[in-house]
């Protein structure tokens, strides 16, 4: 057989980097998150997420757990935004931009086009003086020491950190609107979740 010792070592490595980034990203959740809390709370319309790469995977994921947690959301993906379905975003929705840069050149211009048409824009990103960051009304930092690859050079950590940040946004927001297992159940009809919260 295959010595796999140093490929474990790599994965235990891999799984240790991102739980010490989920740690420091927990200490500092409160006052990350508050502005955004607010942002969203304070909206009549649906959140909107876009992205592209793996944070715009991470941000369909996202959309797809508010929408199921009692949030109104969906994905919209950045590039395609520009070439015509930035018209989905419509007055009161909120715009939650994506990139652990904060330099996607379409994230960004997406970002300034939805706050110029008055939409409020939150930012998810490592770096707080970026443009993307400069361009919200709200950042939720991910700021973290390494991607959680041998190479640092994956999404790793980043995208670990993203779908952690929207997590907490949507359990959150089902707290802050006492959202209940009844109402998963009526957003959620098929499956083993489905037959578990409507028996």
């Amino acid at each position: 057989m295959a010595d796999l010792s140093k490929a474990l070592s790599a994965a235990t490595s891999a799984i240790n980097t991102e739980i010490a980034a989920l740690s420091n990203f927990a200490e500092n959740l409160m006052a990350n998150l508050k502005p955004a809390l607010e942002i969203i709370l304070a909206s009549q319309g649906h959140v909107v997420i876009t992205g592209l790469g793996k944070s715009g995977l991470v941000g369909a994921k996202i959309a797809a757990t508010l929408a199921s947690t009692g949030t109104p959301s969906f994905f919209m993906h950045s590039g395609d935004a520009l070439h015509g379905d930035s018209g989905a975003l419509t007055p009161g929705d909120v715009l939650i931009a994506i990139s652990n840069s904060g330099e996607t050149a379409e994230v960004c211009a997406i970002a300034k086009m939805a706050k110029a048409w008055g939409n409020p824009t939150i930012a998810i990103t490592k770096a707080s003086n970026s443009t993307l960051a400069k361009n919200c009304d709200a950042v939720i930092n991910i700021s973290f020491e390494k991607e959680a690859d041998s190479l640092n050079l994956a999404p790793t950590t980043s995208t670990t950190l993203t779908i952690a940040a929207g997590d907490a946004l949507a359990s959150a927001l089902m707290a802050h609107r006492g959202f209940t297992s009844e109402d998963f159940g009526k957003r959620h009809p098929g499956g083993a979740l489905g037959k578990a919260t409507n028996k």
